[in-house]
C-alpha cells in the first residue's frame, strides 16, 4: 500500500509508468546491436543482455523462485550482474546487492532479513571463498535454498543456467511499475543495517532524473567502478543503459592509470565516483600529460570534499568538470551538482533537483536559507520505506519526509551544503564542533592526503577532538596543530590527537567507517589508561 506522500507522485504522473525491463525489451527489439556493457570480456549489446535475461529467468523460474522471491548477489562489477538485474525486472524478482567486502556476520543479517531465497557468489574471487562462506550463512537460514555460482563450475553455476533457461519457456511477466524491485540494505555506519526497499519506479525516476541533468543520450560512455551493489553503481551501471541507451564501462577494482586508457579508448564522458577515485584521476592525468578530453563530468561524495580537491580536478582535465553530489540509499541524488559553475561546484554539494528540502532545528521546526540543521528531504525517487515498518516510520515523518541525520544549509538558489552528520558531531564541554569543518582544513595540509575527524572520551569535557590521518612523507602533530589553527577556527577545533594511519576504513560506497574510527580510539585510551 502506498504512503500518503507515495500516492500523490502517482498522482501527478512523476514515476515512469514502465519497468527497466518494458525498456530493454524495446532496445532489444528495436536496436539489438547496440552495446550496452563493456568489460575486459568485450562488449556486450542489447540483444545478447535480453536473451541470457530471458534465459535465466526461465531457468530461475524452473527452480521454484517465483514473483515475489528474493534473490540475492554478491558479485564485483561483472555483466552477468545486469542480466540478472534484467532477468529479476522481467518475471518479478526482488533484488538485493550485497558489496563483496562484507563477510558472514553481514551476510546473515542481511539474508536472513530479507528472507532470500537465492543467492550468486563468485566460486573464489580474490582469494576468497565465497562460496563457502554461502555454504555456511546458508546452514542458519532455512529459507535460503539456492545458491548459484557465476564464472564457476558445476550444475548451479550461471552458465549452465543460461543454457538450461534457453531451452523454457518464457519466464516474462506484467509487472506493476509500483512493486518493489529492490531491497538494498545500507552501509552500516551507525549501526544494524537496514533494508531499504525501491520499486521500479522510484528506481526509474532517479536514472531519469540524472541522465537528463547531465545530458547523458544514447551512445555516451559512463565509466563505473563504483560498486553495482551500491545504489549508485547499480543504477548509474547496471541500469542506465537500458533506461537511456547509454554504455557502461565496468571496471572491476579501481585503478587510475587503467582507468585513464578505459576512458580514452571508449571515450567515456563521465562517472560517478567515490572522491578518493577522482582525487586519483587527477594525479594520474597530470602525470602522464593526459587532458582526457571526451570526460565531462564527475559526481563524487560520499565523504568530506574540500573545495580545492575539486578545483585541482578541474585544473587537470580539459572538458570535465568535476563537482560534488548529496544522496544515500534512502533518498538516493537530492543534488546533482553544478556542472556549469566551477566556484559553487567546488563549495557546495550541489542543486537540489527532483526533491523537495527542509532545514530544521531540534524540535523539527523550519530554518531560513543560511541556517545549519537537519535536512529532511521528499521526492519520487526516495525509498519506498525500509523492509522493517518501525524503522520507516521512525525515518520519515508524517509529511513524508525522510530525516537524513545530516546536517547542512540551503542557499537561496537551491544549492545544499553539507556540513556534517548530526550524530557525528563532537559535543565538546557542551559545545557542538563539526567535524567536517576541521577535517576540510586538514585536507589543506600538502601532507594530508585523507583524513577523517571523530570524537574521543575525554575525561573533563565528555568528547575530546580526534584526527585519523593519512600523510605523505613525515609530519609532525604539532605542525597539524598550527595549520589548523592558523586556519582561523576556534582554539576548541583544533585535535587534542592524531593518529597516523595507511589507510581509512571506509564502506564500498566510499563513505568513512566512523563508528570503527570511534571505536579504535576509545579502546587506545583505554589500552594507554591500564584499563
Amino acid at each position: 500500500m502506498l504512503a500518503p506522500h507515495q500516492r500523490a507522485f502517482a498522482r501527478q504522473g512523476l514515476w515512469p509508468d514502465r519497468t527497466i525491463a518494458d525498456r530493454a525489451q524495446d532496445w532489444a527489439q528495436s536496436r539489438p546491436e547496440d552495446i550496452c556493457l563493456i568489460d575486459p570480456q568485450g562488449a556486450m549489446p542489447m540483444g545478447a543482455v535480453w536473451a541470457e535475461a530471458m534465459a535465466l529467468a526461465s531457468a530461475l523460474r524452473a527452480r521454484g523462485l517465483l514473483r515475489g522471491d528474493v534473490v540475492a548477489f554478491q558479485l564485483p562489477n561483472w555483466r552477468e550482474a545486469a542480466v540478472l538485474n534484467m532477468a529479476a525486472a522481467l518475471s518479478g524478482l526482488v533484488l538485493n546487492p550485497i558489496v563483496p567486502i562484507y563477510r558472514d556476520a553481514e551476510m546473515r543479517i542481511m539474508l536472513g532479513d530479507c528472507r532470500a531465497r537465492a543467492i550468486f557468489v563468485p566460486h573464489v574471487f580474490r582469494k576468497v571463498d565465497y562460496l563457502a562462506m554461502a555454504r555456511r550463512v546458508q546452514a542458519d537460514l532455512p529459507e535460503l535454498t539456492h545458491i548459484f555460482t557465476v564464472r564457476g563450475a558445476g550444475g548451479d553455476d550461471y552458465a549452465a543456467l543460461i543454457e538450461a533457461g534457453a531451452a523454457l519457456p518464457s519466464a516474462r511477466q506484467a509487472i506493476d511499475p509500483q512493486s518493489i524491485s529492490m531491497v538494498l540494505y545500507t552501509s552500516g555506519t551507525t549501526g544494524r543495517p537496514k533494508g531499504v526497499l525501491h520499486s521500479h519506479a522510484t528506481l526509474g525516476r532517479i536514472i531519469e532524473q540524472s541522465a537528463a541533468y547531465w545530458g547523458l543520450g544514447r551512445g555516451d560512455a559512463m565509466l563505473m567502478p563504483s560498486p553495482v551493489t551500491h545504489v549508485s553503481g547499480y543504477a548509474n551501471g547496471l541500469a542506465m543503459p537500458f533506461v537511456v541507451g547509454t554504455q557502461t564501462v565496468l571496471m572491476e577494482s579501481w585503478n587510475a592509470d587503467e582507468a585513464l586508457a578505459l576512458i580514452n579508448r571508449h571515450q567515456v564522458v563521465g562517472t560517478v565516483a567515490a572522491t578518493p577515485f577522482l582525487v586519483e584521476l587527477a594525479h594520474a592525468a597530470l602525470a602522464a600529460g593526459d587532458v582526457l578530453p571526451s570526460l565531462r563530468f564527475f559526481a563524487c561524495g560520499g565523504a568530506a570534499v574540500a573545495p580545492e580537491v575539486i578545483a585541482r580536478a578541474r585544473r587537470a582535465f580539459a572538458h570535465c568538470a568535476p563537482f560534488r553530489v548529496f544522496g544515500s540509499s534512502e533518498v538516493p541524488l537530492v543534488t546533482f551538482g553544478w556542472p556549469d559553475d566551477p566556484d559553487l561546484a567546488a563549495t557546495t554539494d550541489g542543486r537540489i533537483v527532483d526533491y523537495q528540502v527542509r532545514i530544521v532545528d531540534e524540535g523539527g521546526r523550519d530554518l531560513p536559507d543560511g541556517q545549519e540543521g537537519e535536512i529532511l528531504a521528499r521526492g519520487p525517487a526516495m525509498m519506498a520505506g525500509y523492509a522493517d515498518p518501525a524503522q520507516t516510520e521512525e525515518a520519515i515523518d508524517a509529511q513524508g519526509y525522510f530525516r537524513t541525520g545530516d546536517l547542512g544549509l540551503r542557499d537561496a538558489r537551491g544549492g545544499l551544503t553539507i556540513t556534517g552528520r548530526k550524530k557525528d558531531l563532537i559535543i565538546r564541554g557542551g559545545e557542538n564542533i563539526s567535524a567536517t569543518e576541521i577535517e576540510q582544513v586538514l585536507l589543506t595540509h600538502p601532507a594530508v592526503a585523507d583524513c577523517a575527524v571523530v570524537a574521543m572520551p575525554h575525561p573533563r569535557l565528555g568528547e575530546g577532538v580526534c584526527a585519523y590521518l593519512v600523510v605523505q612523507g613525515a609530519v609532525q602533530a604539532q605542525n597539524l596543530a598550527e595549520h589548523v589553527a592558523q586556519s582561523g577556527m576556534a582554539k576548541q577545533k583544533i585535535p587534542e590527537r592524531f593518529e597516523i594511519v595507511e589507510s581509512l576504513p571506509r564502506t564500498a560506497s566510499g563513505k568513512i567507517r566512523k563508528d570503527q574510527l570511534r571505536a579504535d580510539i576509545a579502546e587506545r585510551i583505554k589500552t594507554e589508561a591500564g584499563g
